[in-house]
């Protein structure tokens, strides 16, 4: 079995003559990374590996988690304005030693890949978090796996 965890960014600012790149967390997106990576951490959450947008307000969220965690942080510019064939090309670039992921990332592209891989539709708000089992030993048996929502959380409901 493998976890998926998917990582809306914390709500971002944007200050003028600002490109959407370079974006930064707002104060209450500093605050809700905060929250939440703490309460997923005290939930006994495990991740092996985070894997974020190179896009400021993205690596700002996971660096908050990872404050929580302790991870080896990747880059990945597909997870920067994302589609949904571009998740699964991070997905079957993961190794294999790795069993617990998150990725942080983006709207829309996030949201309509949780959406493509479970029943249960939903709309990531910023710093929303899904985790999903994936039926597989290996990543490269992502898109035949067999899929299960664990887990949606949002930072004004915990």
């Amino acid at each position: 079995m493998k976890k998926l965890i998917l990582v809306r960014h914390a709500k971002s600012d944007w200050p003028e003559e600002t490109e959407d790149f370079d974006r930064p967390l707002a104060d209450k997106g500093l605050k809700d990374a905060m929250n939440m990576s703490r309460f997923m951490k005290s939930n006994d959450i495990s991740i092996d590996y985070f894997v974020s947008s190179p896009a400021v307000r993205a690596l700002n969220t996971c660096k908050i988690f990872n404050q929580a965690y302790q991870l080896t942080i990747s880059t990945e510019d597909k997870l920067y304005n994302p589609s949904e064939r571009n998740f699964e090309s991070v997905i079957y670039d993961l190794d294999d030693s790795v069993s617990s992921v998150a990725f942080f990332s983006h709207n829309n592209g996030i949201s309509n890949f949780a959406n493509s891989i479970s029943e249960d539709i939903f709309h990531f708000p910023t710093c929303g978090v899904a985790g999903f089992e994936i039926d597989c030993n290996s990543w490269s048996e992502f898109d035949g796996a067999k899929k299960k929502l664990l887990f949606f959380y949002e930072p004004g409901k915990i």
